[in-house]
């Protein structure tokens, strides 16, 4: 039976299934090689050779197909259809090559984009030999990748520390996020406002129309750009009788948007379903495994005529005739560098909706609703509609105002489906009532509303997708794991679908944006897609492609070699400057410390690797916050570092610190005379920017004295420690003695009387007692025969036990203790001190073994040296002479080993 490989063990269920007991079909279970992580995988002084490594999970599957192949040696690889795929395959078929005692036959490659029966049976017909220009791709676009990533990742360490690592096409797609968000936060809006009224026809209908002419004059989005200016209009309205002017009715038709491709699939999954990329990728995967969908990485949108057939027939039989066009509609791809040359993301039967297929997952049956749906419409008739323009106005033409409207005549393809939109809908899907040009508009109500000029929207993974598909960056199967590896690294987060660059993703963008500009160009990502594709279509070489590359790059990160932390801290301040430091709006420079009013603020980073902002005049100041903008109302709570004063009490000032070992509370300043000023640390449970003037003072006045105890008279005393509230009984708190007892609760510091603070302290040495006391023995066997000392009988937490001296052993459960003889107990201990790697009870220690002529010859020589050291230099040289010489063959021995002795060559 040949072999048939294929990626998952779901696929290969499916295509056993279709192709029979006339073939093995086994999982290779993704790639079964890459490049290992580390330096040197990518030679690119040995002509970019690469060391290839099998990864521990993959060898057992590889294993099974050596196995079978013995068995059969025809070898069917029959990966995805596309580069990846292919990559898939050659790694292999060359893998397989190389194993000892395996000779295979014939080796042959497949490809169907669909996992049918029809589709399958028809590959295995036309059996092709891995494409060596697909493969080409592949190893390009993975040595680029890698030789990006191991090269520049530890010049960002270096040189930018707590940056994580920078990627090819990553770093590209996060300046992407980081440049809309400094657009966002570089944006002012500007106040403009509208007028509308509610008219109302002779016929009691009512519609909206808008101001568009004031004063005979077109009216711009900011000609009234003010409350008064708007209340003008609304009067100019008011004051004039309105009739309609025109009315021009125009067909419309709308067209059906084409299939899905992979980006267009994400797009729309995330818009409609809140899909991410990785996710979308994900479902969509499983229902091409399950033959339910066409293959779905590709960047074709044009169909198979089979296809084409399938899907009128399915609209004829469900929707009738009338959804029928008359011809086939025809796509082109209109994606900028499309590599994949595959058919589009449809279903594989299009009869079959998501009710009547065999879907049971949630996810999946939305997903294969939402192709099923946008294929079929993808070939029905358009809809048609009436759009009606209403122009309503005052006789002396001072005042126009306009109303939009359609009527749907046929509703066509959007019978089954609409697309989903970033933007917001226009005002023309409104109906309008019946309205003739000449007659009255009454005024029902005429109202001006105010509005501002929104700043463009952050990035959604669909609009994200969108926009790299429009500069030519990434590719079908890149899209997610880009989208998802940007976000691991924690250089954005998502929230409500939104993508927010984080501090650390604008610092790598800064730094790369700086020093390695060319490397995160839109226009230079694009066109290295483009040759990576002229690899792939067999027009062009690969290793010259990546001669070219790393000449560049290799030269790019030298000039970086002599860059010093600073000089880049500098940079990045500059750079991020209106992020991290924001114009206050006053004046003020915003640089300016707000504690020492001296230092100026800059970007600094820590030895831990995470970067903050800190005051230049550093250590007299030691004010610092957070990387980012500043916070004002964080600001005010915060602990500055000379102390955060909460007010005066008895002449003193209260202030709050944070000190190396947490926050306190301190009375007064240090002096000289009183170096150390009054300090108590604040709770645990406390916020230390939260406490108030009060607490501080309570804190202050710790430690408490309840007063003297009763039985001996030594005082007892209630306060904070390192481990919460406690009790202690001794003359002072300084006192290492005494006995402390636990609080229950921190209030309890204040309030604890005499009385339970006797009954804890009690119960504390009562418990102390009863911990210290020798355990009793359950029996006494006697003294040990050899070794001397009492051996005894003992109930221990996991049961009886017999000891002797620090020796325990266990009583097996099948001897009681009260049975158990000296005897017994004796080859018990014996044992338990065989098992430890102990001398038995009672045995002789070992004499020390006697030196040898010649350790004693060395031991002589050693006690020489260390004699002559403290004598004379000259003495010292003979002592050396009397060492023990080399033998000619240790002394040639040694010469040829690594010199990573410590210098005591002689010993």
């Amino acid at each position: 039976m040949p072999v048939v490989v294929v990626e998952s063990p779901a696929k290969a269920k499916t295509i056993n299934k279709y192709l029979g007991s006339d073939y093995t079909v086994l999982a290779s279970y993704g790639h079964v090689r890459d490049l290992p992580p580390k330096n040197g995988s990518v030679l690119p002084d040995d002509d970019f050779t690469m060391i290839w490594e099998v990864a521990s999970d993959s060898k057992k599957h590889i294993k099974a197909i050596v196995d079978a192949l013995k068995e059969d040696p025809n070898l069917i690889l029959a990966t995805d259809p596309d580069r990846e795929g292919e990559a898939i395959s050659w790694h292999l078929q060359e893998e397989l090559n190389n194993k000892r005692g395996l000779k295979i036959q014939t080796a042959s490659r497949v490809v169907f984009n669909a996992i049918t029966k029809s589709a399958v049976t028809e590959a295995m017909k036309a059996p092709r030999q891995v494409d060596k220009p697909l493969v080409d791709a592949y190893l390009a676009r993975r040595a680029l990748d890698y030789l990006v990533g191991f090269n520049l990742s530890p010049v960002l360490w270096r040189k930018l520390p707590g940056a994580k690592s920078a990627g090819r096409v990553q770093s590209v797609c996060l300046r992407l996020i980081v440049e809309r968000e400094m657009e966002i936060e570089a944006f002012r809006n500007q106040e403009y406002w509208t007028v509308r009224a509610i008219l109302q026809n002779p016929r009691g209908a009512e519609y909206e129309a808008r101001l568009t002419v004031l004063g005979g004059k077109r009216l711009d989005k900011f000609d009234l750009s003010n409350a008064t200016q708007a209340e003008m209009a609304v009067q100019a309205i008011n004051s004039r009788d309105l009739t309609v002017q025109n009315v021009e009715a125009k067909p419309a038709s709308r067209n059906p948007s084409p299939p899905f491709m992979t980006s267009t699939l994400q797009q729309e999954a995330s818009r409609k379903f809140g899909m991410g990329a990785k996710q979308c990728m994900s479902v969509a995967q499983r229902l091409y495994e399950s033959g339910l969908i066409t293959y779905m990485r590709t960047d074709g949108i044009d169909m198979a005529p089979e296809a084409v057939t399938g899907a009128r027939d399915a609209i004829k039989a469900k929707f009738g005739d009338k959804y029928v066009p008359k011809d086939p509609r025809v796509y082109k791809n209109k994606a900028k560098n499309a590599q994949e040359a595959h058919e589009c993301v449809r279903p594989t039967d299009m009869m079959v909706d998501a009710s009547q297929a065999d879907i049971k997952d949630a996810d999946q049956r939305k997903l294969y609703d939402l192709i099923w749906k946008r294929t079929l419409a993808s070939q029905m008739e358009a809809a048609r509609m009436e759009r009606t323009t209403v122009d309503v106005g005052s006789k002396d033409g001072q005042v126009m105002l306009r109303a939009n409207g359609q009527v749907m005549l046929f509703d066509g393809f959007l019978r089954v489906y609409e697309e989903g939109r970033d933007d917001t809908e226009d005002e023309d899907s409104k109906r309008l009532p019946q309205i003739e040009q000449g007659e009255a508009a009454k005024k029902q109500s005429v109202d001006s509303e105010q509005h501002f000029t929104q700043p463009p929207p952050r990035y959604t993974e669909a609009t994200l997708v969108k926009r790299m598909e429009e500069l030519g960056i990434g590719r079908p199967s890149t899209y997610a794991s880009i989208v998802t590896t940007i976000q691991d690294r924690g250089y954005v987060e998502k929230d409500k679908n939104r993508l927010i660059p984080q501090d650390k993703g604008r610092l790598v963008t800064a730094f790369l944006s700086n020093y390695f500009h060319r490397y995160v160009e839109y226009d230079f990502t694009a066109d290295l897609e483009d040759q990576l594709d002229k690899v792939s279509a067999g027009d062009a070489d690969y290793k010259k492609l990546l001669e070219r590359f790393w000449r560049d790059f290799s030269a790019a990160i030298a000039e970086t070699a002599d860059l010093r932390i600073g000089e880049v801290l500098d940079k990045i301040n500059e750079v991020l400057e209106p992020h991290l430091f924001p114009d206050p709006g006053d004046g003020t420079d915003p640089r300016l410390c707000p504690n020492c009013g001296e230092g100026r603020l800059s970007m600094r980073t820590a030895r831990s690797g995470g970067a903050f902002i800190g005051c230049s005049n550093y250590p007299e100041c030691r004010y610092t916050r957070p990387f980012g903008p500043p916070d004002p109302e964080a600001e005010k709570s915060a602990i500055p570092p000379d102390g955060k004063l909460l007010g005066e009490d008895q002449g003193d000032e209260i202030r709050i610190f944070k000190g190396r070992f947490g926050p306190f509370a301190q009375r007064g300043a240090a002096t000289e005379e009183q170096p150390k000023p009054p300090r108590q640390s604040v709770p645990a449970a406390w916020e230390p920017e939260e406490v108030t003037l009060e607490q501080a003072v309570r804190l202050l006045a710790l430690p408490r004295l309840i007063g003297p105890h009763p039985e001996d008279g030594v005082n007892v005393w209630a306060n904070i420690g390192r481990y919460g509230p406690y009790l202690k009984h001794a003359e002072t708190t300084s006192d290492r003695g005494g006995t402390n007892a636990n609080l229950e609760g921190l209030e309890d510091v204040w309030t604890v009387g005499m009385n339970h603070a006797v009954q804890l302290l009690a119960e504390k040495v009562a418990s102390r007692g009863s911990r210290g006391k020798a355990a009793t023995p359950l029996r006494e066997l006697g003294e040990h025969p050899q070794a001397g000392g009492p051996v005894n009988i003992y109930d221990g937490k996991y049961g009886p036990y017999v000891k002797w001296d620090k020796l325990n052993a266990t009583i097996p459960d099948t001897v009681a203790p009260d049975d158990l003889t000296l005897a017994q107990a004796v080859d018990l201990l014996d044992e338990r001190a065989a098992k430890a790697g102990k001398p038995k009870p009672g045995a002789k220690k070992k004499a020390a073994p006697k030196k040898t002529a010649a350790k004693k010859a060395t031991g002589t020589a050693k006690t020489a040296t260390k004699t002559a050291a403290k004598k004379p230099a000259a003495k010292a040289t003979t002592a050396r002479k009397a060492a023990p010489r080399k033998t000619a063959a240790k002394a040639k021995a040694g010469s040829a080993a690594p010199d990573d002795s410590d210098g005591d060559v002689f010993e």
